[in-house]
């Protein structure tokens, strides 16, 4: 029992460390100088003024004395020059929450001409320097560094990673733009301190790292610590982009993956010059009178050839559900950007009209992922394109042409939920959304997941339920659509583990530990999703007060205060529709509970919904219980008792997540 304890104890830390700084850490993070979030909530700790600086360190405090410990964090230097940046930015140890007085330029905003090399500053820190110093003994202007209480390395190296095949070393570069992870590893048994970069779609870090150093870390550090980021940029500028940290109270490589990795914006450019532009423009319009008749040819050429079909023999056994490229082509006008109705991660979405039987649809236009067979991909899109619900997006049917694959789907008038929750992109005179519509929507979603989850003949995993896959029809019947992360599996059958993949905020736990979708792994979002709604705003909202800037927090707030019902919007909050919202707070809290064994499936979601089963009196102190968090036997135990008045269904639906 004691193992298994500290399993999950291992895994909460986990879970937990990752989300905090993905999200701000639950607004503990100190940002200092020019540190702050983009509108991506990426950490930018430089700005794009010359000689600036910046530091974010976290308010709670590091154990590090003493202890064994591994960190890994991904970030991403993008400069002002392909091929020149400055300086460069450090992960440190501090024994303060911040260093005040810090410089920028070559102190990285780490410390300052007089406190730097001083032994009471009890600070450990890992450069990252792109910018060759001598007055601290720099091998490069592409290296890792190791320092202790001032800026001449103990220990550095020039940047990249040895690759665990062959063991040559791959080289790196810094300011590449490109996203990459370090991991900082120190065994405190042994003294020694391992430091390893490499990319970050490298599921593991390579075996043999970058810097390795045998010293007792413990003479420098006080008990408690703060960790934290800090860059600077001097007369050349560069952005310092921190993406996401993770830490382990134990010396091990935990295996991390990003599912797609982000590309992050380049370098804002300056303002054209207005001779450059006068310029630039008469060149153009002469080289278009000169050529003028033949481009007008070759224009012809183009279109015809973008036309032409040629069918493999496996777009030939694939069905009824094939398009023809020019019947799309023509449908969207040529795929104007006027057409344009949105972008996500998979590629941009069109509206057209087919010719004909004037049906409006959304044409879905995205590169074919060559790590998945063609034979399979199409297979997975013949069969969802049987599905048949009315809350679900209809796929009408696919076209591919040259490499691009081509996703016909209902047009959905009144576009996705997001839209309606989302006050900073809502128009201020768009009327916001009533109670009753509210909760049909959540109705609606709930209808389609059980539908997915156990009424077709296969289940089907969506792992990307969020608000902006849900469509608004025009009577505003809510459908889930998006189906390019969907998994599907045979009835009875655990599916197989596969890279994470979703969208941060909304993915559970446990699949970011195990890999492993199920359909408690949906159920978890859309129980974020049912919070959502009813509170009209984002999971985390920054410029909400202190105690409601991470929504899940501040409704167990006001749960434990009695008060739950004022977690509602307020154009909502009105008592006769007190019993409902509260009922969808709470189930909302219970679906996307931690702990997968609490969560309920969807049939018994809908039966809540539905009045046909009641939610236990006392479900706060259940969802609240330390007990849970560490004996799962005992959680189910204690539900099982609480729900003695309940229906049998209601309590095995619990136990029973075969699926």
């Amino acid at each position: 029992m004691f193992s298994e304890v500290k399993i999950l104890q291992i895994v909460l830390v986990q879970w937990l460390t990752l989300f905090s700084f993905t999200y701000n850490s639950h607004g503990t993070y100190i940002l200092d100088g020019s540190a702050a979030f983009n509108e991506n909530s990426y950490l930018v700790l430089t700005n794009t003024t010359k000689h600036s600086y910046g530091q974010a360190f976290d308010n709670t405090t590091f154990e590090m004395k003493d202890q064994s410990f591994s960190i890994n964090f991904f970030f991403a230097i993008v400069p002002e020059h392909k091929q020149q940046g400055s300086h460069g930015m450090t992960f440190a140890f501090s024994p303060t929450r911040g260093l005040p007085g810090a410089s920028s330029d070559q102190y990285l905003g780490l410390f300052n001409k007089t406190n730097n090399g001083k032994t009471s500053n009890h600070v450990i820190a890992i450069e990252l320097d792109i910018h060759k110093d001598e007055e601290f003994e720099d091998i490069d202007d592409n290296h890792v560094g190791i320092n202790i209480n001032g800026l001449r390395s103990v220990a550095s190296a020039s940047a990249g990673y040895y690759d665990d095949n062959d063991g040559s070393f791959k080289n790196l570069s810094l300011i590449s733009g490109k996203l990459m992870r370090l991991s900082i590893v120190y065994s405190h048994p042994d003294t020694k301190l391992d430091v390893t970069l490499c990319p970050a779609e490298f599921l593991v870090p390579p075996r043999k790292p970058l810097l390795s150093l045998n010293r007792d870390l413990s003479q420098y550090v006080l008990k408690h610590m703060h960790i934290g980021f800090t860059a600077s940029a001097g007369s050349i500028r560069a952005l310092h982009y921190m993406v996401l940290v993770y830490t382990y109270p134990e010396a091990v490589y935990q295996p991390l993956e990003f599912g797609r990795v982000p590309t992050l914006p380049p370098y804002p450019k300056k303002p054209s010059d207005r001779l450059r532009t006068i310029l630039t423009f008469c060149l153009t319009l002469a080289l278009f009178a000169v050529f003028v008749a033949s481009g007008i040819g070759f224009v012809f050429y183009l279109r015809h050839k973008k036309v032409k079909e040629v069918l493999e023999e496996w777009e030939i056994q694939c069905g009824p559900h094939r398009f023809s490229y020019k019947e799309l082509f023509n449908a969207t006008k040529g795929f104007k950007e006027k057409q344009l109705l949105g972008k996500g991660g998979f590629g941009q979405v069109y509206k057209g009209t087919l010719p004909g039987s004037h049906a409006e649809i959304a044409v879905k236009r995205t590169s074919h992922d060559s790590r998945q067979g063609m034979s399979e991909f199409l297979a997975e899109i013949s069969t969802i394109g049987r599905l048949r619900h009315p809350n679900l997006v209809r796929l009408l049917g696919y076209c591919k042409h040259k490499e691009n694959l081509y996703l016909v789907y209902d047009f959905m008038p009144n576009g996705s939920l997001d839209k309606y929750l989302n006050r900073s992109n809502t128009n201020e005179n768009q009327e916001r959304l009533t109670w009753e519509q509210r909760f049909k929507i959540i109705k609606d979603v709930a209808s389609a997941l059980l539908h997915l989850h156990q009424e077709w003949v296969q289940v089907i995993i969506h792992r990307d339920i969020k608000p902006a896959n849900v469509l608004i029809d025009h009577d505003m019947n809510a459908r889930l659509g998006d189906f390019g992360l969907a998994k599907l599996y045979d009835q009875g059958f655990d599916p197989q583990t596969s890279r994470v993949a979703g969208t941060f905020g909304y993915i559970a736990p446990e699949f970011l530990r195990t890999g492993r979708a199920t359909t408690s792994t949906d159920v978890f979002a859309f129980g974020l999703v049912m919070l959502e709604v009813v509170c009209g705003r984002r999971l985390i909202e920054r410029r909400a007060a202190e105690n409601e800037e991470v929504l899940v927090d501040w409704i167990l707030e006001l749960w434990e205060n009695e008060n739950i019902f004022d977690a509602a919007e307020e154009c909502i909050r009105q008592e006769q529709n007190r019993g409902e919202i509260e009922l969808v707070l709470k189930l909302g809290v219970l679906c996307s509970h931690q702990s997968e064994s609490i969560r309920p499936d969807m049939s018994v979601v809908m039966q809540i919904l539905n009045g046909f089963v009641q939610l236990p009196e006392n479900l706060f102190d259940v969802v609240r219980d330390e007990i849970l968090k560490g004996r799962p036997e005992t959680s189910m135990e204690i539900l099982l008792d609480v729900n003695s008045f309940a229906t049998l269904t209601f309590t095995n639906s619990f136990i029973s997540h075969g699926r």
